[in-house]
């Protein structure tokens, strides 16, 4: 078995809510958002990041404390969106962690996000602008370890099957 566990997946995909619930199953292991640890070392919000210093800054930042935090064990790991689509950062993750690829529709995700203004990528969001992203995105996330759709899903289901697939490897 791996040391660490790594979700990825679109924004709104539910990365953050099942690290947390899933933290509580897994005694042994300790939590860590990719992005809020940024949004600490930096000293604001990752939109701030992208609109005073770019998409690129942001990305070498977070490449950075994707190899920082891999160095430890036990880990759930939350990325940010794009963090897997770096060639360098997905082969790291895939020889180093369990990669959990959460899938949702791109409805499903315009759902979970309307209100929020938070995602850098997905400002003036609608469906087809996240369709348009994900059909970018979906050929490196299929390369995680498993796929697991939180669409219909509540959390503990996601979470279950997280779980019952981690015994069975």
């Amino acid at each position: 078995m791996y040391k660490n566990i790594i979700l990825t997946g679109m924004s709104g995909c539910g990365k953050t809510t099942t690290a947390k619930e899933l933290v509580k199953v897994l005694k042994d292991y300790v939590y860590i958002d990719i992005d809020e640890e940024i949004e600490k070392h930096e000293g604001k919000s990752i939109n701030r990041i992208f609109e005073e210093n770019g998409e690129q800054y942001f990305r070498n930042i977070e490449k950075n404390f994707i190899k920082n935090v891999l160095k430890s064990n036990n880990m759930i790991i939350s990325i940010g969106g794009g963090a897997f689509e770096d060639e360098e950062n997905r082969d790291l993750m895939l020889s180093d962690a369990h990669v959990i690829y959460l899938s949702a529709s791109a409805q499903t995700i315009y759902n979970r996000l309307k209100n929020t203004n938070d995602r850098p990528l997905l400002k003036d969001i609608s469906p087809q602008k996240i369709e348009n992203i994900m059909s970018k995105r979906v050929n490196n996330y299929k390369k995680a370890h498993i796929t697991i759709d939180t669409d219909n899903k509540n959390i503990y289901n996601v979470v279950k099957e997280i779980e019952e697939w981690l015994q069975s490897i």
